[in-house]
């Protein structure tokens, strides 16, 4: 059967912009940045870990028509399109300190957790992003 995730996907509404937030500020790195034709695969990983990747896809062909693009892009604004990342740090208020010091607004946190300390924010088209230090 399955023995490990290899890409996960949430939608952004302009992928330079996403590269620019994902790998700029968040510090993960490019994976995979190509143009298929019919779009860009653009995909990021935390760096050393690239067997894990994010694809940051832009709504619209092939998956979709542009309605149902449209459509989509307006729940990706309002921040209910219901998915979210999920990413581990050793330390969560320094990473907090750090991202807040590049700008980052946090929703929540950082708070103590039964199972260690989390936070959490949007970016920059409101998809969720939660990252945890766990208790070892």
């Amino acid at each position: 059967m399955f023995t490990d995730i290899n890409v996960s996907q949430i939608f952004v509404l302009d992928q330079d912009e996403a590269l620019d937030f994902y790998v700029g500020t968040l510090g993960l790195e490019v994976q995979t940045d190509q143009d298929l034709g019919f779009m860009r695969w653009l995909t990021v990983n935390v760096p050393g870990q690239p067997g894990r990747a994010i694809l940051l896809e832009k709504p619209g062909p092939p998956a979709m028509d542009e309605e149902t693009a449209a459509q989509v892009r307006e729940l990706v604004s309002k921040g209910v399109m219901g998915g979210w990342v999920g990413f581990v740090t050793d330390d969560c208020r320094r990473t907090c300190d750090e991202l807040s010091a590049k700008g980052v607004e946090f929703t929540d946190g950082p708070n103590e957790q039964p199972y260690g300390i989390d936070a959490g924010l949007r970016d920059p088209f409101g998809n969720k992003l939660r990252f945890v230090q766990l208790r070892g």
